[in-house]
């Protein structure tokens, strides 16, 4: 009879995963996660722990398959503290170690954001119509480009090439003033943020013609429905569109999901039985703001353009 290899009771083999650490109290821990559920449990797309988790356990060691021990976790984490609570706290808090596919999936994820996010917000100041995402992704492709063909010929002369005067003259910034640049998207910083230097970038820059735009809107809704809880928001009302980022502005009653979409209120009465708001809103938010309306208020509700202000830099 053959005999078995004895393997220690603390150690558990596991392949093909993600890593998620967390470091605490001087001590690395590790959880081990299925490949690209991380990302999804962390965006709110996954919610049951079993589709993330290979398994419900803390490792100090997860390729050598070595578990935390219970006295190390409770001095980290406090003894009061669950196994299911610590493995919640490293999911959430943790760095997550990914292979470079999916840290090309990753970065091509939020690329596409902040092309959506910028393509929303700016439009040609003549025509006052938004671009589409293709001609936002080629001008910041020349911005990077430019950018780095700079560099490289600074390299070259073993001097940066400094900004002059007359070029920023040429964007209308003042002089001595550092010119806002753009190098492309990166995956440790969020894609509203880089959605924001993007747009300084290309308004700094004029690749194409290019302002912040707000459109100047007259809503219309019945006072009876304004108290009623809304329809939870979408997450891609949530993160881009409605509530610039903060999840908590996409609750609460119609009423309030109606002023999440308005920046700037000129306006507000109560005309009969309606409630009547002329404000400013982004033209990304138009078409969510409408869909909205028309559908808490079963076609009761009114959206109507009065025009499309262009907001320059500095306005």
């Amino acid at each position: 009879m053959p005999v078995g290899i004895n393997q220690p009771s603390n150690q558990i083999r596991l392949t093909n995963v993600s890593l998620v650490r967390l470091k605490k109290a001087k001590k690395r821990f590790e959880i081990a996660c299925y490949k690209n559920k991380v990302l999804e449990y962390r965006s709110g797309v996954e919610t049951d722990l079993d589709n993330v988790l290979q398994i419900p356990s803390v490792f100090l060691n997860v390729s050598k398959g070595q578990t935390a021990p219970a006295s190390d976790l409770a001095k980290a984490f406090g003894p009061k503290t669950s196994v299911n609570d610590i493995i919640l706290e490293i999911l959430n808090k943790g760095e997550l170690q990914v292979g470079e596919k999916e840290r090309h999936a990753q970065l091509e994820r939020v690329h596409n954001e902040v092309i959506d996010i910028v393509a929303g917000k700016l439009v040609d100041p003549k025509s006052k119509r938004v671009y589409t995402t293709g001609m936002i992704e080629k001008a910041l492709d020349q911005l990077s480009s430019q950018r780095s063909q700079k560099h490289e010929e600074g390299k070259g002369s073993g001097t940066a090439t400094p900004t002059t005067g007359e070029e920023e003259g040429e964007h209308g910034k003042a002089k001595g003033k550092e010119m806002p640049s753009w190098t492309g998207v990166v995956t440790t910083k969020s894609a509203k943020s880089q959605a924001l230097e993007a747009m300084k970038a290309l308004i700094a820059w004029q690749p194409i013609p290019v302002s912040r735009a707000r459109m100047r809107l007259r809503i219309r809704c019945p006072m009876a429905v304004l108290k009623q809880p809304a329809k939870p928001a979408s997450k891609k009302e949530v993160s881009t569109e409605a509530t610039d980022g903060d999840p908590d502005k996409g609750k609460g009653t119609v009423k309030d999901r109606i002023l999440s979409y308005v920046e700037e209120i000129e306006t507000q009465d109560e005309v009969g039985a309606e409630w009547e708001i002329i404000g400013f809103v982004e033209p990304g938010a138009f078409k969510g703001l409408s869909e909205f309306i028309g559908s808490e208020t079963k076609g009761r509700g009114r959206v109507e353009v009065l025009d499309m202000a262009v907001v320059h830099e500095g306005d």
